[in-house]
C-alpha cells in the first residue's frame, strides 16, 4: 500500500535511518505498536500518537490526521470529489486507465433509452 500511513510511517523513519525500537522511544510508544502503524493493523490511531509520530519522524501533522481519516478544523466535512477520485483509482496501471477513459467515451455517446 504505498499510499498508506503504515509506508509512510516506515519511510520516514528509514529515511532517518532509525530502527522501530529508536522510533518508538522518540515518539514514546512501544515498538510493537509502531510494528502495527507501520503494518496498517491499527486504523485510526489517537491524534496524540500521531502528533507525537509527527514529531519524532518529522512528518506533517496534518498529514497523518488526514491519512488516518480525521477532519482537520477549516477543512469540509467531506474529502472534496476529486480527493475520491483519486483515492479510489490510485493502484489503476496506466493500462487500465487508457481503458477506463476509452469506456467512459463510448458511455457518454451511446444512445440512451428514453431520449
Amino acid at each position: 500500500m504505498p499510499g498508506s500511513m503504515g509506508s509512510l510511517l516506515k519511510r520516514a523513519r528509514a529515511v532517518r535511518g532509525l530502527s522501530v525500537a529508536v522510533a518508538a522511544r522518540a515518539a514514546a510508544i512501544s515498538p510493537a505498536y509502531l510494528s502495527r502503524l507501520e503494518g496498517n493493523s491499527v486504523k485510526q490511531p489517537s491524534p496524540h500518537v500521531l502528533n507525537q509520530l509527527s514529531e519524532a519522524l518529522g512528518v506533517p501533522y496534518a498529514e497523518l490526521m488526514r491519512m488516518t481519516g480525521y477532519r482537520l478544523p477549516g477543512e469540509p466535512q467531506r474529502p472534496a470529489k476529486g480527493a475520491i477520485s483519486a483515492a479510489l483509482f490510485a493502484d489503476v496501471t496506466d493500462d487500465e486507465r487508457d481503458e477506463l477513459v476509452a469506456y467512459l467515451a463510448w458511455y457518454r455517446t451511446r444512445p440512451r433509452a428514453g431520449s
